[in-house]
């Protein structure tokens, strides 16, 4: 499924959400017939836009329309830099997804797949909005903040010494900007988010994107991904899973930046639920081991298709 054997017809949308705008890409297969539902994938950060979640248009080799949008906030959606802290919270992205889907009239059958934070938000639309959600995939995402920061926390500790150093250093002293705390944490990113070398483009333009703009991440998240510090600080969802009974998939890798320890509560909680970890695989398996990724979800979605 990773080498594309039909082209695809690309639309784009901007989407009037409140007095903004959210900004969608639809993606078909040129000579298949649409005949499933489609799938809308949820992108990570907070604020980390969806570019890097482009080649999961290979899911389109089945029939499907792929719709990946940029959450309010980030990359060609309204920018909104001088926002108040509080402006941006779950419930302000699971009202823009559901009028996202509103707007192109899946209400009656669609997918899920949230990558990282977009892991974190199906569930929450879900428990919102159940009714129209056949499966929903959760992959490389944490059940809470708390688990997430145990499992960085024992990923640390095994990096060589001085990366360690500079790293809680430049963290306790707030300057994170710095070029040597980007460069150890670079360390750490080609162990566990992405341990393709060189990175891939669209991850690359993903990371660009929030350069120029990291409001969203740095008030829900704060500087840092090792010490949560902003609005999601105390975000779970575990003592509510088992109130989801869509089917779901749950993904990982094995070097994943979201360790079992935090995404293990998914398939201990949710009622419906099946799970895969990627062997040779950190945060990012559809781009690290795609063959495997795509086949893995495109058979679940197949599953759980309603015509």
């Amino acid at each position: 499924m990773t080498e594309r054997l039909n082209p695809l017809a690309v639309e784009e949308h901007r989407i009037p959400f409140r007095s903004h705008f959210t900004w969608a890409r639809v993606s078909r297969p040129v000579f298949v017939e649409i005949t499933r539902p489609p799938l809308v994938i949820l992108h990570g950060g907070p604020g980390f836009p969806h570019d890097y979640c482009l080649p999961m248009t290979a899911l389109c080799e089945d029939g499907r329309t792929v719709i990946h949008y940029d959450q309010i906030g980030c990359g060609r959606s309204s920018l909104l830099p001088d926002a108040p802290a509080e402006f941006w919270n779950v419930d302000l992205f699971v009202a823009e997804l559901r009028n996202l889907v509103d707007y192109f009239g899946i209400q009656d059958g669609f997918h899920l797949l949230g990558q990282s934070w977009g892991g974190m938000l199906g569930p929450e639309f879900v428990l919102r909005h159940p009714q129209g959600v056949l499966s929903m995939t959760i992959s490389d995402s944490p059940a809470s903040m708390a688990l997430w920061t145990k499992g960085t926390d024992e990923l640390l500790s095994h990096l060589p010494a001085a990366i360690q150093a500079t790293i809680h250093e430049h963290e306790e002293a707030g300057t994170t900007d710095s070029v040597a705390y980007q460069e150890a944490v670079e360390v750490f990113y080609r162990r566990h988010l992405c341990r393709v070398r060189p990175f891939p483009e669209p991850l690359l333009n993903s990371f660009e994107s929030l350069a120029a703009d990291p409001t969203v991440y740095r008030t829900m998240v704060g500087p840092s991904e090792f010490s949560a510090t902003g609005t999601m600080k105390d975000w779970s969802i575990i003592d509510r899973l088992p109130q989801i009974s869509v089917p779901s998939l749950v993904l990982a890798g094995e070097f994943d930046e979201a360790t079992p320890v935090s995404w293990e509560p998914f398939v201990n909680g949710l009622r419906n639920v099946e799970y895969r970890v990627f062997e040779g695989a950190s945060h990012t398996p559809h781009l690290e081991t795609p063959a495997a990724y795509f086949e893995t979800v495109g058979a679940f979605l197949r599953k759980h298709d309603r015509s």
